[in-house]
């Protein structure tokens, strides 16, 4: 295929299905790299490893619970993930939530130390955390239940319409997350089985999307991850600890929400049928990125900054106007948030194709300047919109962290 034709299905790849907001292996802005799987200690991490059979083993490393933040955000990713959406029973009452809310605080804290959680019947399950994150959400809808709609930051509504999008009821909305996180997918659906009888007299389950990123170990640490479509995904993002971090994630208000952050989940499929049969330099005219390094088509190393104003021998831009790249990077400072991807893989569809794609995590101090503009750019001309489809989408206000005695979400429930 010639550089001329590439450029043209580019083009016709303007009226695709939307794009993700800086999810495939691309960046937005300018700013440090998140770690991926990080050494023990690393961001918190207690390091609790032991030996077996001669060999050092990871499982008791833990992320301390209490804080001024929830862990599970600024924590490096673990390996697995699940995110579980529920929508509160009828009738509901604020003093139901606040129970609600102390039990599973007080099972999180427990269960992400490598502590059995009160009435568990399996303890010994319990014990292997490996970088156990517990993290709470509160969708549009819970703000109204509970009688605090005017505490709801504006952000936390449901997303506008984006061009070619599918989404689809059972993978959208919830008043309630929970997220899970940890290297050990024994340790997730142990996890995932205690919070769940933990809520099941307050709320009913919406739906469960589960994702996978590379294997503690399997790379070295700081390796950016890969979706299934071969691509680098994530190479740019605020760095945990500095002001620009701090800027693009942590919320300043409303004030019972100062220290917490708006969590955007999209799932997306891909189309891995029709991606296979696009040849390489297609593929990467279409990210402006190379495939092998995860570098800018403009730079040699991954980590290189994009010119994009750089044009080739016959005039044309190195990033191409509709490269996933250059819609997806950051115009200004509010577009930044941290960007978190994991894979999933529901196994061959009943036609025989890969049901495959990636949740696509993003966390903000603010939707509607981060998430929402760039996403409208996207899917307006990203050219990866050909091969990708947004099955699911849903918002929620993941409110500051605890102290050990307290309770999430306490600050907006008082």
């Amino acid at each position: 295929m010639t550089n001329a034709s590439r450029r043209q299905v580019l083009t016709a790849a303007t009226v695709g299905v939307a794009g993700v907001a800086g999810g495939y292996g691309l960046a937005a802005a300018t700013g440090g790299t998140l770690p991926s799987a990080s050494a023990p200690g690393q961001d918190g991490t207690s390091a609790g490893v032991a030996t077996v059979g001669g060999r050092e083993a990871q499982g008791a490393d833990t992320v301390p619970f209490h804080g001024v933040h929830q862990s599970g955000i600024a924590t490096p990713a673990p390996a697995h993930a699940a995110f579980v959406g529920l929508d509160l029973r009828a009738p509901m009452v604020r003093d139901d939530v606040r129970r609600l809310l102390r039990v599973v605080t007080d099972d999180a804290a427990r269960l992400t130390q490598g502590r059995p959680a009160l009435g568990d019947t399996e303890p010994e399950l319990a014990a292997v955390p490996a970088r156990l994150t517990i993290t709470v959400g509160f969708g549009p809808g819970l703000f109204e239940r509970v009688g605090r709609a005017g505490r709801r930051p504006a952000s936390v509504a449901v997303l506008p319409a984006f061009g070619g999008e599918a989404l689809q009821p059972r993978w959208s909305g919830g008043d309630l997350l929970l997220q899970v996180c940890t290297d050990d997918p024994v340790t997730l659906a142990h996890t995932v089985r205690m919070l769940a009888k933990d809520v099941r007299e307050f709320a009913v389950l919406r739906w469960t999307q589960r994702g996978f990123r590379p294997a503690r170990g399997s790379s070295p640490v700081e390796t950016t991850m890969r979706n299934l479509m071969g691509q680098v995904d994530g190479t740019v993002n605020p760095a945990p600890g500095t002001g620009q971090f701090d800027a693009a994630v942590w919320a300043s208000g409303p004030a019972w929400f100062t220290g917490g952050s708006v969590l955007v989940l999209r799932r997306i499929r891909m189309n891995l049928e029709t991606w296979d049969a696009f040849d390489r330099a297609g593929k990467e005219l279409v990210v402006g990125r190379r495939l092998d390094t995860g570098a800018p088509l403009t730079g040699k190393v991954e980590h290189d900054v994009p010119d994009l104003k750089a044009v080739d021998a016959d005039g044309f831009p190195v990033i191409d106007p509709q490269a996933h790249l250059r819609l997806a990077h950051a115009q200004v400072p509010a577009e930044l948030m941290l960007r978190r991807g994991y894979n999933y893989d529901e196994g061959p569809a009943a036609d025989g194709t890969a049901d495959v794609g990636l949740l696509f995590a993003a966390y903000q101090a603010d939707a509607s300047t981060a998430f929402v503009p760039v996403q409208r750019r996207l899917a307006s001309g990203d050219a990866l919109n050909r091969w990708i489809t947004h099955l699911g989408s849903a918002v929620f206000a993941l409110p500051p962290g605890c102290a050990d005695g307290d309770y999430l979400g306490r600050t907006l429930l008082e």
